[in-house]
């Protein structure tokens, strides 16, 4: 009995564990991703026909968006809380600004939108991270 239990765990040492990442930790940054995409090229759309152009800046924008809030994710438990919610903060700052920006407001306006809109999700953030914190 006591052969067949270490061969079982020879036989499992030498394997490479494979890290899955759990169905929110994608789910969640792409569907942010197609909102923002669907978002923005609404916006530059404007009520006309959908080019190809409007298309891509969609797709690439939506993309950027999925990417970034994926890889916070990824690197969040690692940071302190401060730091946390400045990455939130900015990233949806950034995003509310580009958003703004493509409505033909000036940079000003964009700009105080994003700000705004980013200090807000900070202290959102360093709040909900603050009183979960261990």
């Amino acid at each position: 009995m006591a052969a067949q239990a270490s061969a079982q765990a020879r036989g499992t040492r030498g394997r490479a564990r494979v890290r899955r990442h759990s169905t929110m930790s994608w789910a969640v940054p792409v569907t942010l991703g197609v909102i923002l995409g669907w978002y923005a090229t609404s916006i530059v759309r404007d009520g006309g026909v959908l080019t190809g152009t409007q298309l891509a800046l969609g797709l690439v924008s939506g993309a950027v968006l999925a990417a970034l809030c994926f890889g916070l994710g990824r690197v969040q438990k690692r940071l302190p809380t401060g730091i946390k919610a400045a990455a939130y903060g900015a990233l949806t700052g950034g995003s509310i600004g580009f958003l703004s920006s493509l409505t033909g407001r000036s940079v000003m306006s964009a700009s105080l939108y994003g700000v705004l809109t980013g200090a807000g999700m900070l202290l959102a953030a360093f709040y909900f991270f603050y009183t979960r914190e261990e």
